[in-house]
């Protein structure tokens, strides 16, 4: 049974060190729309802990929403936790994430992101069996998260032979 009115992803949220920085690569580099900012949080009883599952001494200083094109909209934070932070985890790392932007070029989106100093992991490549047709690339966020461009303009092998795709930003009604 699937979750009742299930709409689909209203937002992903992640933590960066430092929301100045963020806030440029996601308007400036990305061209993410910025739209509120909320905080600073604290708390001197256990509800940090209990409804965000962080010490409860953390303060979460500030943290703001950006909508970038056909997606989720993200929450990015800033936290000052109470008992340390981990590193940014690897995409092997349990937790370990990206976040990939659809792109209608992807060699002018590598090119974008080189411009502005951001760096690109290896070149495209052009994936294969049910996702062939699409090509991809990772990048690294000034703070070293991880980030993926992809694009595939003439759809992936696997739509041939079925009647449910996946969702896809450029036809964000189907």
């Amino acid at each position: 049974m699937a979750l009742p009115g299930l709409r689909g992803t209203e937002h992903i949220g992640f933590t960066v060190p430092d929301l100045e920085e963020a806030h440029r690569f996601f308007v400036d580099v990305i061209g993410c729309e910025y739209v509120y900012r909320l905080g600073p949080f604290e708390r001197d009883d256990d509800w940090m802990q209990e409804h965000l599952n962080v010490h409860p001494r953390s303060v979460m200083r500030e943290l703001r929403f950006y909508r970038c094109g056909h997606g989720p909209n993200f929450e990015v934070f800033q936290w000052e936790p109470a008992d340390g932070q981990a590193p940014q985890p690897r995409n092997s790392d349990i937790g370990g994430h990206h976040l990939a932007f659809y792109v209608d070029d992807l060699d002018a989106g590598v090119a974008h992101l080189r411009k502005h100093g951001i760096r690109v992991l290896g070149e495209p490549t052009a994936s294969r069996n049910a996702s062939e047709g699409q090509r991809w690339v990772y990048f690294l966020s000034p703070w070293g998260m991880q980030f993926e461009l992809v694009s595939f303009p003439d759809g992936k092998a696997y739509e041939r032979d079925t009647d449910v795709v996946l969702w896809h930003p450029a036809r964000p009604a189907e």
